[in-house]
């Protein structure tokens, strides 16, 4: 069975679903779909909204909620990797494409491969394929839209930049 979650964000509405004990899917969604928002009755749902107020409190969570991914070894891959990227860090396609073909012990793994199986991320910011950007270090292709992906890595360098300055999200040093 599938559940479902609606809750907004700042960046917009959030559909978050579940087979009762893992989270399934996140995805940005239309304001009309926000007809099932309310408390959060799983467990799962509510361990996923503190992890998203976390996130968009500017904070690295440091947690993931449990995670189901119904999806290809390659894809699984491609997540297991990308979740090694710290909060407030980015990665090109190229990039992350050399570090799989290291970790599978093959030769060469074409960024290509990489992006189409981003693309099918059926769990975004919990999986950060928002940290993904061009070799050049252009922003290219987010699934929920270029202007949330530019806001998600600011929000993250908002704060790393915070961090390295000695300062709390306050002011205070």
């Amino acid at each position: 069975m599938e559940y479902r979650f609606c809750c907004h964000s700042p960046l917009g509405p959030v559909t978050v679903s579940s087979d009762g004990a893992s989270i399934t899917g996140l995805r940005f969604s239309e304001p009309g779909e926000l007809s099932g928002s309310g408390e959060p009755r799983l467990p799962v749902f509510r361990e996923t909204v503190r992890w998203l107020d976390c996130y968009f409190g500017g904070r690295d969570p440091g947690f993931l909620p449990p995670v189901l991914l119904n999806t290809t070894e390659f894809r699984r891959a491609v997540y297991g990797l990308l979740l090694r990227v710290p909060f407030g860090a980015t990665i090109s396609y190229g990039e992350l494409a050399e570090s799989l073909a290291g970790f599978r012990g093959v030769p060469r793994i074409s960024a290509q491969a990489v992006g189409g199986a981003l693309a099918h991320n059926p769990v975004l910011l919990i999986i950060p394929c928002h940290r993904v950007i061009g070799r050049d270090g252009r922003l290219t292709g987010y699934a929920g839209g270029l202007s949330r992906k530019t806001r998600l890595l600011a929000l993250e360098q908002r704060e790393c930049t915070l961090l390295r300055d000695g300062r709390s999200l306050s002011g205070e040093s």
